[in-house]
């Protein structure tokens, strides 16, 4: 047995590598920059933990969600690793003081992009001896960079001003233009590239157009009480994930809703929850999905159009991560395109928020706080004219985007070849349950709910007294 096989099998309890892994591991700890683009459930965590417990230092992971840190602590206590840490908001004043105290000893140390802004945090970590820096789910650098968390985009200066060893980029969707992203934030020197198909030939894709919200609304709440999860079923809003996630309560669902305003303690109860089976269901908005951990999901439902290919595919591939067959269903209305477009732009500053912001003090600009953080960044990069040149053009990107997941549900090809064809790939194999336009039977993947049995005991009242107050 080599050395990574023996670490392999010690710390992570597996026997084997899976595809990839081995040669990923190696380029690491060869000290190259490493850019690996794995769909979900292939293992990426393993990549960034394995190699740390071969070279000394500790290991910088900067993730983009609390949650998915916060569960990538616990699965590494799980594994009996004490010296973890995540330096985010959830610690106390205390605690954080405690934390940057000892730093160095911590083998692994989960922070945000914010939180690399940090004068303090930076000096600490300036001072400690850093094996490799991680940069999770590193797609967010260029879905969230530009537009909606321009920290990301200070990386690129963090890492030009902080001497550092190599860098890792992890994601599990990625198309070219997304990789030369990851690579050009990062500062990368001739990275090590895996690239593995981003097909699932374990998840069928049923997509359906319908004619009004009601029928979109009743179709997806049969769906959902008549077949078997666990699923997610992904929507817009926050009230719609309120407002289905209350009907199939009524009817007796073991159900949850999820979203970004709800409090970061509900939200990770509720994460946690639905992975350990207490509930069937999710009713989310796109802020439910990186980090979830749960393999048997046999469902994943849209009720709208997504704004863009690789959001979709982040989206579906949680479903089926234990190897049995799954379902990703579209349900639609043609009006669903100008949704998701505004959708996707609700936080641009507009053309007269760019000339406001600009010619005015930022302490009198008032602004939402997403667009004045966006703003601020670009101010400091680019001239006025250039930033509403820039702004601009994501807006067109962004519609080409939703205009090209519209357009591939619109035609009589196969969908997962066109899935494929987006990220440059060719189909080669189409398995028999592949998608509406092939071949498809619903009733091969799902089979039916059982309905949930509320016991309800019922006592008189001199029992329920002896209940309450026992001699």
């Amino acid at each position: 047995m080599d050395k990574l096989t023996e670490v392999l099998q010690s710390k992570f309890g597996y026997t084997s590598f899976r595809e990839g892994q081995k040669e990923i591991v190696e380029q690491i700890l060869a000290g190259r920059d490493v850019v690996a683009v794995l769909p979900t459930g292939m293992g990426k965590s393993l990549l960034f933990q394995l190699p740390a417990y071969l070279l000394t230092g500790s290991v910088l992971i900067v993730s983009p969600l609390l949650s998915l840190m916060q569960d990538q602590v616990e699965q590494l206590k799980m594994i009996g690793e004490k010296r973890v840490v995540a330096v985010n908001s959830f610690l106390t004043f205390a605690q954080k003081e405690n934390v940057f105290q000892n730093l160095g000893a911590y083998k692994f140390i989960f922070t945000s992009p914010e939180m690399l802004q940090n004068n303090r945090f930076n000096k600490i970590l300036a001072s400690i001896d850093i094996a490799y820096i991680v940069a999770d789910e590193a797609h967010c650098i260029s879905q969230w960079g530009f537009d909606f968390r321009p920290d990301y985009l200070r990386i690129s200066k963090w890492l030009q001003s902080n001497p550092h060893s190599n860098v890792v980029a992890l994601t599990a969707t990625a198309t070219k233009k997304v990789v030369e992203d990851i690579e050009k934030t990062l500062c990368m020197q001739k990275p090590f590239s895996y690239i593995h198909s981003v097909d699932r030939p374990v998840i069928a894709y049923e997509v359906k157009e319908v004619e009004t919200q009601q029928e979109k609304k009743d179709w997806v709440i049969q769906r959902i009480i008549s077949t078997s999860g666990p699923g997610i079923l992904y929507t817009q809003s926050r009230k719609k994930s309120e407002m289905y996630a209350e009907e199939l309560k009524k009817r007796g669902v073991k159900v949850s809703y999820y979203h970004a305003k709800m409090d970061q303690e509900d939200r990770i109860l509720v994460q946690q929850q639905f992975q350990q089976g207490h509930l069937e269901w999710i009713c989310a908005t796109n802020a439910f999905g990186m980090g979830i951990h749960k393999d048997n999901i046999k469902q994943i439902i849209h009720d709208h159009i997504p704004t863009s290919i690789a959001s979709y595919m982040q989206e579906v591939g949680r479903a089926g991560r234990n190897g049995e067959q799954s379902i990703a269903s579209l349900i639609y209305c043609a009006r669903d395109v100008e949704q998701a477009f505004f959708i996707s732009i609700k936080d641009f500053p507009e053309e007269i928020d760019i000339k406001y912001y600009f010619q005015n003090d930022e302490k009198i600009i008032q602004l939402p706080e997403t667009t004045t953080r966006t703003l601020k960044y670009w101010k400091e990069e680019l001239s006025e004219k250039e930033t509403i040149e820039l702004f601009s053009s994501i807006k067109q990107a962004k519609w080409l985007e939703i205009q090209k997941l519209y357009d591939l549900f619109q035609n009589d090809q196969c969908v997962r070849k066109q899935l494929l064809h987006y990220f440059g790939e060719e189909l080669i194999t189409r398995p028999n349950n592949c998608c509406t336009v092939c071949s498809l039977n619903p009733t091969e993947i799902l089979y039916s709910r059982e309905p949930t049995v509320f016991k309800k005991d019922i006592l008189n009242w001199n029992d329920r007294l002896n209940e309450l107050l026992p001699l």
